[in-house]
């Protein structure tokens, strides 16, 4: 029985979740998880009764048990959702000859996995066999969606623009001095839940590119500078143009404790110290370009963070006060929660701070800027917890394992470690880096297998542009078309498959899928 007094309340079909850890409150050791759609429409939930128990005397006194509870519960939804898929397809093989097959399909897949196969597909079962790569593509196509939908309707991680979350963090980065966020961490899915997770910031706001090896374009990243700059000249949002804000660029490059020589960032060799060279080297140049540009660097603000994929926690390279960054000097979360403890909260938060300036590379760091790597610290500092609770202190996928690749640009729903590898790009000439280091990755974690490489490619719009939404699409058939092309013997040999989808920047709803490569025609007459 669910103790509503104890549990999140939920509003139609979604359930509403704390809006911010700094607002924790009681909840019960019971977690709802997702379950099923009911004749109705709903969706339900299963309560699994102490799934998620941990006690509180093992947490920091900074963590937010509350915070780690739900996005546990979040975790074990959205993945299991995708791990499913196999078992069910593996369950659906060994009836495919029998006379119900058809009815006995339908009334599995819908009850393991919320939607049914498609019929073309299963008609022709009992001529050839099952084809299951098509059926594993679509299902995971079929996943994505469902797990799209739900973000957009239900705002699971309490980060949708307007909410609570939001308003909160976004008037702290203007306290902080800092008018925007923009973040690239590496296009790794191990790094894919790093907004939401390991810096515990809502998604809404903060602007985040995926780049392999968090090595960002230099020029597009100028280009929207002067958008953000824009819209405060002549719009004040968020602030007028003449406060004294800056715009905070961050680059996250990731490692391996357990492993670095072979489990950190494919992009630079596994080499902890090249990637945060080669992440370092590209915020200068960033700032660089503004300043030759506008004459005003004093508006850029850079922060250089490394996070260790086996733990997530974070270590931070501090900047001095004149916004210089050492390579070789950082502040490592695991020896601040080490440190702090066996403290109380307020102590905590103040040997935070003092942790924050004593490491700073070159003088006393700015004040705004050290308010908010704290703040980093703290949230971080759960993050920590989170994977000690529910990951044994370390995930047990060190490696890649994602479920699909995501091309594009968009995909401001994924925020989960592991399930998606992306590929921000406008061309495939242009991110074919990006995308062949993905192909490679699904090589081994599929094709090694039999299972096809799921690929679906996005591109988002704004509805207030005439026709923006058919040169979306005619954006997606495009980079569809480059991708047969270029991975030509994959395609043909039913080893890729591509969904196409588009969505509405200017709405908060779900993408629109407009075709996939899965064929499902059914052969006509003469």
């Amino acid at each position: 029985m669910i103790d509503h007094s104890s549990v999140p309340q939920t509003t139609g079909n979604c359930i509403k979740r704390a809006p911010s850890r700094r607002f924790e409150s009681g909840i019960s050791s019971q977690v709802m998880i997702k379950d099923d759609v009911d004749k109705n429409g709903q969706i339900t939930y299963n309560v699994i009764p102490n799934a998620l128990k941990t006690s509180k005397s093992q947490l920091h006194p900074l963590t937010s048990g509350v915070d780690n509870k739900l996005l546990r519960g979040y975790e074990i939804d959205i993945k299991g959702r995708f791990d499913r898929i196999v078992p069910t397809l593996k369950r659906l093989s060994t009836f495919q000859r029998e006379p119900d097959f058809l009815t006995k399909a339908d009334s599995l897949t819908k009850t393991e996995l919320g939607f049914g196969m498609p019929l073309p597909i299963l008609e022709k079962a009992w001529v050839k066999g099952i084809d299951m790569q098509s059926l594993f593509a679509w299902s995971i196509f079929e996943a994505y969606q469902q797990i799209s939908n739900d973000f957009f309707r239900c705002d699971p991680l309490v980060g949708a623009s307007g909410s609570m979350r939001a308003k909160f963090f976004e008037a702290f980065l203007l306290e902080c001095g800092f008018h925007l966020l923009d973040i690239t961490p590496c296009a790794d899915g191990r790094l894919a839940h790093t907004v939401a997770y390991a810096l515990r910031l809502p998604f809404s706001a903060v602007r985040r590119r995926s780049h392999a090896g968090a090595l960002f374009d230099v020029e597009n990243t100028v280009n929207r500078w002067v958008k953000t700059e824009h819209l405060r000249y002549r719009e004040a949002k968020p602030n007028p143009a003449l406060s004294p804000t800056r715009y905070l660029k961050i680059v996250l490059y990731h490692f391996s404790s357990s492993d670095p020589n072979h489990k950190g960032c494919a992009a630079h060799g596994s080499s902890a110290k090249d990637a945060a060279s080669a992440g370092l080297a590209r915020l200068n140049d960033f700032r660089q370009a503004i300043e030759n540009s506008f004459c005003c660097g004093a508006s850029v603000d850079l922060l250089l963070i490394g996070i260790d994929t086996d733990t997530d926690s974070i270590r931070i390279h501090i900047p001095g006060v004149n916004g210089q960054t050492d390579l070789n000097t950082w502040l490592d979360v695991r020896d601040v929660y080490e440190a702090t403890c066996d403290m109380m909260v307020d102590t905590a938060r103040k040997t935070i701070i003092s942790m924050v300036n004593q490491a700073a590379s070159v003088g006393l760091p700015d004040k705004g800027m050290v308010k908010f790597i704290s703040y980093l610290i703290e949230n971080n500092i759960s993050q920590i917890d989170y994977v000690k609770q529910f990951h044994q202190a370390g995930y047990a996928d060190l490696d890649h394992a994602e479920r699909f690749i995501g091309v594009g640009i968009g995909f401001k729903e994924i925020h989960l470690r592991n399930l998606t590898y992306f590929a921000h790009l406008d061309t495939v000439e242009e991110g074919a880096p990006d995308l062949d280091v993905g192909i490679k990755i699904f090589t081994g974690l599929n094709v090694s297998r039999d299972l096809p490489i799921p690929i679906v490619v996005r591109f988002d719009y704004h509805s207030n542009v005439p026709r923006a939404r058919e040169r979306a699409i005619k954006d997606c058939q495009r980079v569809e078309r480059a991708i047969q092309e270029r991975y030509q013997k994959l395609y043909n040999d039913g080893m890729l498959h591509i969904l196409l989808t588009v969505r509405d920047r200017d709405q908060h709803s779900p993408p629109e899928s407009v075709k996939s490569t899965i064929k499902l025609e059914v052969g006509g007459g003469h």
